[in-house]
C-alpha cells in the first residue's frame, strides 16, 4: 500500500494525522538534517500501522515535505 505523507519537522509534539484514506500529516520533534525526521516518520508510521519497522519504506520525497511511503501489511 502507497501514502502520502506531509512532515512537519522540528515540532513541540510527535503525531499523526489522517487527512484521507491514503494521505496523512505527521508532525515529528527531530530536525530535517542527516534523515532523523525520516526515521522519526517511519518509526510513527510503523507504530500507527502495528507493523515492524522494516515494513515502512522511503519511496519518494527524502529531502521534501511531501513524501510517498510504502506501507506493506500482511
Amino acid at each position: 500500500m502507497l501514502i502520502k505523507v506531509k512532515v512537519f519537522p522540528s515540532s513541540k509534539e510527535e503525531k499523526i494525522v489522517k487527512k484521507a484514506e491514503d494521505s496523512f500529516e505527521v508532525k515529528v520533534k527531530e530536525r530535517a538534517e542527516r534523515g532523523l525526521a525520516n526515521m522519526a516518520v517511519i518509526r510513527i508510521l510503523a507504530s500507527y500501522f502495528k507493523i515492524p519497522v522494516s515494513q515502512v519504506r522511503l519511496l519518494k520525497g527524502a529531502k521534501s515535505k511531501n513524501k510517498i511511503f510504502e506501507i506493506k501489511l500482511k
